[in-house]
């Protein structure tokens, strides 16, 4: 199958991207970069450098025909969405509509759309929470994923295309960003391989800090394989069920790499939830999908990439925040904002 994946060179996606490819599948993929790195990807993989709400979108889905759409592209901070929701709105709900038209126009057979189990079931009781517990999102990054749902139910049912969701618990593993706001297992190992003393965000009467369930991205990555040919017109939960507190996430970071647990603590950050955590029980009946690595595997599978990488564990941010390009760069973009790296563009995220 021919399959888009826009965000496909960011964190997750590009994860997604390479379980799709050793499957024997066709990919291509869109991404702005604005938090992904081209270096991610195989040089093979046709690339598009555009953001997702780019008119010019319309003509990669004519030039690949994609027969699924992956879609990962997202403005994923809950802290920055906070700061500047109609930033948030613009990427999470105006990016993802023109996503969805292109794909009815283009007559996608299927879109996977990654939602946030992190976040849109809110302040509940009740964790481990279940695909059928009451949504209450508590920040515009949690309110548009719910609404992006909603979105693709609308286009299932007017224009007849298959979905699934999937809602990720807290994924982490290799090329996290350890320099933004989002991806604390990346930022806790890049401040103790610096020597730095991590900080602890937590409410003064949880000092351990936030419960969080902690899911390894190549998990994930087979996940969203196992989605190509199940769970149509389903929501499904992606996680461990298992909470994690964040003292408890350090000093297991500590202990895999041998050093002092130390830290400091801070106060919660604007839509920090206390408590979040998935039931996975539908994810193994219909997609026949569990968890593969335990929390110390992942870690050390985690620790053992950031060691090896470049100090700070990835490369360094260009202004604006833009990862430098690898040898061989990323051309500037050509007119219209499709990159000239796309293949037999000649007018021609995450």
């Amino acid at each position: 199958m021919k399959i888009l994946v826009t965000g496909g060179a960011g964190f997750i996606g590009s994860h997604v991207v390479d379980a799709y490819l050793k499957a024997g599948h066709e990919v291509a993929v869109v991404d702005d970069l604005s938090t992904g790195s081209q270096a991610n990807l195989c040089k093979d993989v046709p690339f598009y450098l555009m953001n997702i709400g780019s008119p010019e979108l319309a003509k990669v889905f004519q030039i690949e025909k994609p027969d699924i759409v992956n879609h990962h592209a997202a403005q994923i901070s809950v802290v920055v969405s906070t700061r500047d929701p109609v930033h948030d709105a613009t990427v999470n709900a105006l990016g993802l509509l023109n996503v969805l038209e292109c794909s009815r126009r283009g007559g996608v057979k299927k879109f996977i759309f990654v939602s946030s189990g992190g976040a849109i079931y809110g302040e509940s009781e009740g964790a481990p929470f279940t695909e059928d517990h009451h949504p209450v999102p508590v920040s515009p990054y949690a309110i548009h994923k719910l609404l992006g749902e909603h979105y693709l139910r609308f286009y299932g049912m007017q224009h007849g295309l298959s979905w699934t969701t999937l809602r990720y618990a807290n994924v982490f593993g290799p090329r996290q960003n350890p320099h933004g706001e989002a991806g604390v297992v990346a930022i806790f190992i890049s401040r103790v391989l610096g020597g730095e003393i991590p900080s602890i965000n937590a409410y003064p009467e949880e000092p351990e800090g936030m419960a969080r369930d902690y899911v390894y991205v190549e998990d994930v990555a087979r996940a969203n394989l196992l989605a190509l040919d199940k769970a149509a017109g389903e929501a499904v939960n992606i996680g461990t069920g298992r909470e994690v507190r964040t003292r408890e996430l350090l000093a297991a970071i500590c202990r895999v790499m041998g050093k002092e647990l130390r830290y400091t603590r801070a106060g919660p950050r604007p839509g920090d939830l206390r408590r979040s955590c998935l039931e996975i029980g539908k994810a193994a009946r219909i997609l026949d999908w569990k968890p593969g690595f335990s929390l110390d595997e992942a870690l050390a599978r985690t620790i053992a990439f950031f060691t090896a990488a470049a100090p700070g564990g990835i490369p360094a941010a260009a202004p604006g925040g833009i990862p430098a390009a690898a040898p061989g760069g990323i051309p500037a973009a050509a007119a219209g904002g499709i990159s000239a790296a796309a293949p037999s563009v000649t007018d021609a995220h995450a």
